[in-house]
């Protein structure tokens, strides 16, 4: 890693993060249950009860000022071998408290113990939960959102997919952070060399194999299992997406977004110079990070026609 290349505000709080091999199960063990340690911020603003949907663990953010029929079916990333819901109290909490709007987030089951379709069912069910208790969140479900950060955000690109093909009522739209979305990276060995800070190529192919249940980058992979892989990407949702111009992820979702644009998909999409991988969480309370979060707010706030509440 050229921590020159790394943006000043992140370097201090890049260099504190621990570098872990997630392919063994001591590791693995402490990026599930390390998240759950967390202090959550206190707020004032927004209620954090935990649910259940069956035996799938959610945690839901309720505005205490009011709603604006709007809601978030949130989910978190971590390769998909690690992380919980928890991790993502700061921007839930915010953005309940900003755009007024209930948000579900969702402990989805991990790889590789339990590999693809078992994450992208569980972010189902919750949406399903959702839909059930719409009436008592205050959510107009034809104003629901899915969204999530890395693999999450993968996972909500290819939850997105599902619901256009299952037909019903659709998301209102796609909020993306720094997705995850094609496993054709991790097979590519001349990128292991670069160590991506926070995530290489090397954390990527295990995350991905663990996934899938074979080698990355095979010619035939299992419906929704890689968002990038759907060759039509047409009537999906308007899409807001990130990407870091120094993570390994950037490439790809460079051309998923051009993908989306080519579609006819309305897309928001920036490129943030000097951002490593998911910097808006570990350097949450940076300029950088509030920066691209107020703006990523805004978008949805547009999106979906609400006014942000002021502080």
């Amino acid at each position: 890693m050229n921590i020159e290349s790394v943006h000043p505000e992140l370097r201090p709080a890049l260099t504190k993060l621990p570098s872990m091999d997630h392919s063994t199960r001591f590791a693995r063990a402490l990026g599930r249950f390390g998240p759950r340690l967390l202090r959550t911020p206190p707020s004032a603003d927004v209620a954090i009860e935990r649910a259940k949907a069956g035996t799938l663990r959610l945690r839901v953010y309720t505005p205490r000022h009011g709603v604006s029929g709007a809601g978030l079916l949130w989910i978190h990333g971590g390769g998909l071998v690690i992380g919980a819901a928890k991790q993502d109290d700061r921007l839930c909490i915010s953005t309940a408290s900003r755009l007024r709007i209930p948000i579900v987030s969702v402990d989805y089951r991990l790889a590789p113990e339990a590999p693809f379709p078992a994450a992208l069912d569980d972010a189902h069910a919750a949406w399903e939960w959702i839909g059930a208790h719409a009436h008592s969140l205050g959510i107009d479900p034809t104003r629901l959102v899915i969204g999530g950060e890395s693999a999450g955000a993968g996972i909500a690109a290819s939850l997105a997919h599902r619901l256009h093909d299952e037909g019903g009522t659709q998301p209102a739209a796609q909020w993306l952070f720094a997705p995850m979305l094609d496993d054709r990276t991790a097979a590519r060995a001349e990128l292991d060399d670069l160590d991506h800070p926070v995530w290489n190529n090397c954390a990527n192919r295990f995350g991905w194999a663990s996934y899938v249940g074979s080698a990355p980058g095979a010619d035939v992979v299992p419906p929704y299992a890689v968002p990038s892989r759907r060759t039509d990407l047409t009537g999906l949702p308007p899409a807001w997406l990130y990407a870091g111009d120094i993570e390994l992820f950037h490439d790809e979702i460079v051309a998923y977004a051009e993908r989306l644009r080519a579609a006819g998909v309305p897309v928001g999409f920036e490129t943030v110079t000097g951002a490593a991988h998911g910097f808006e969480n570990w350097a949450s309370d940076t300029i950088l990070a509030q920066g691209l979060i107020e703006r990523a707010q805004g978008w949805l706030a547009d999106t979906l026609g609400i006014e942000i509440r002021k502080p």
